[in-house]
């Protein structure tokens, strides 16, 4: 793990970081699908950088190089993508149309058995967020926290591009 850590934190974009969470945090805890996400300092937007292709317009945000998620004028994000955002806490759940947060799934969307979060935060606030979906196996509380680990590394990452050390491409 110290490993993948030290290959996130040593990324050269947040782009870049984004593309090594993604692969070894599937690799990792064994889902299918997988999404990484900061959240725009400039108004508070939760912008997915790196994911699965779990809708038809996946391949719309892909050529523009992001999927935008607007934080509404409540400040809130809702829903169960929207909940660690929304809550600051990571969470699991092998039963998400179960959850309170959830609202149901889009039309067109890939369904979704097994929900894991990360909300990707640092002392200052919360910088970005790691989904991932359907494992091989139910998540579990080693999932989760082997999950977290890799979302500490991606905040220092995120720290560093809002400083202005590193770029977002």
């Amino acid at each position: 793990m110290e490993d993948v850590k030290r290959k996130i934190e040593s990324a050269s974009s947040v782009y870049e970081a984004a593309e090594i969470v993604f692969d070894e945090i599937r690799r990792i805890t064994g889902s299918e699908y997988c999404y990484v996400a900061y959240v725009d300092p400039e108004n508070g937007d939760s912008v997915g950088i790196k994911f699965s292709h779990l809708t038809p317009y996946c391949d719309h945000y892909e050529s523009i190089g992001e999927a935008r998620f607007k934080l509404p004028k409540s400040g809130i994000y809702g829903g169960l993508l929207g909940y660690s955002l929304d809550t600051g806490e990571s969470f699991f759940t092998n039963n998400p149309a179960g959850h309170p947060a959830a609202h149901g799934i889009p039309e067109g969307h890939e369904m979704v058995s097994q929900f894991l979060s990360v909300a990707v935060k640092d002392s200052d606030g919360i910088l970005g967020q790691i989904v991932l979906g359907n494992p091989e196996e139910n998540y579990t509380e080693k999932h989760l926290r082997l999950a977290e680990e890799i979302g500490k590394a991606y905040a220092t990452v995120l720290r560093r591009f809002y400083g202005g050390e590193i770029p977002l491409r």
